[in-house]
């Protein structure tokens, strides 16, 4: 389970966060475009714009629930 305590500087803040455990293995950003970016000089993924319809909240929970090593949270700041 994701912890918002390891979450990745990138991160913007609000609901959907990526921590630690990433590793970088795109199924994120293949399934929410939108909402998930890679860092290239870290070689791992990051929320760069939170959910703005229930369409991407969707894709964005389909992502957690896919994340093979579960980097993904949804209990950020909301803000």
């Amino acid at each position: 389970m994701a912890t918002n305590t390891k979450k990745h500087d990138g991160n913007i803040a609000g609901k959907f966060y990526v921590d630690t455990e990433c590793i970088d293995c795109d199924l994120c950003r293949e399934t929410a475009p939108k909402n998930f970016k890679r860092n290239d000089d870290g070689g791992y993924s990051f929320v760069f714009m939170q959910p703005a319809n229930p369409e991407e909240e969707n894709q964005c929970r389909e992502a957690m629930e896919g994340c093979p090593v579960e980097a993904i949270g949804e209990d950020g700041a909301a803000n």
